[in-house]
């Protein structure tokens, strides 16, 4: 199924599209295509992954995936966004199926020039909305990570530095060091 610009989809006919690696999210029934990520976006984001990765699989906290999954956070109107990462914990594993469907425990976001604007306003009011725990904001130009933690209403955000280990409250015992995800 070829996407027309701007053309309001049902979460029905998105599903039903095509199966693609391009970058696309349901943006409230309106289909978002950012362009490919880049090569360096592409290589913070690996290295990210496999250390969350070894991490939660060698404790068996649950799953993590790599962008393009789509994680429906809500069907009625319409709404699937493409993290780079999400982690899943083992007792939420149910509602992954065939695509997310809900909330991830973590969202990771590496921001590119693109797409940084939408990623830390727009996206991360969403997960904030429909009940992401925590949220990181990778910044490669910065050489950051910015951990957000939503709980109920509340937002709590703490930035770290290239000489920093993250902290986080979804995965407490993750000791990453944030100069490892840069070349």
């Amino acid at each position: 199924m070829e996407y027309e610009a701007r053309r309001r989809l049902t979460l029905r006919e998105y599903l039903s599209g095509e199966e693609t690696n391009r970058p696309m999210e349901l943006d409230f029934g309106v289909v978002r295509e950012p362009p490919a990520p880049s090569f360096s976006h592409q290589i913070v984001l690996g290295r990210a992954f496999v250390r969350i990765h070894e991490h939660v699989s060698g404790n068996q906290l649950g799953c993590v995936v790599q962008s393009p999954v789509d994680v429906v956070l809500d069907r009625e109107r319409a709404l699937v966004v493409q993290p780079d990462l999400v982690f899943i914990a083992a007792d939420r594993l149910h509602i992954c199926t065939d695509r997310v469907w809900g909330p991830p425990d973590l969202a990771v976001e590496v921001l590119s020039m693109g797409t940084a604007r939408h990623d830390s306003a727009v996206k991360l009011s969403w997960f904030q909305r429909y009940g992401v725990r925590e949220c990181w904001l990778i910044d490669p130009v910065a050489r950051e990570v910015h951990v957000v933690s939503f709980s109920e209403s509340t937002r709590s955000s703490h930035a770290y530095t290239e000489h920093e280990t993250v902290e986080s409250s979804v995965l407490p015992q993750l000791r990453l060091r944030v100069a490892d995800l840069f070349l």
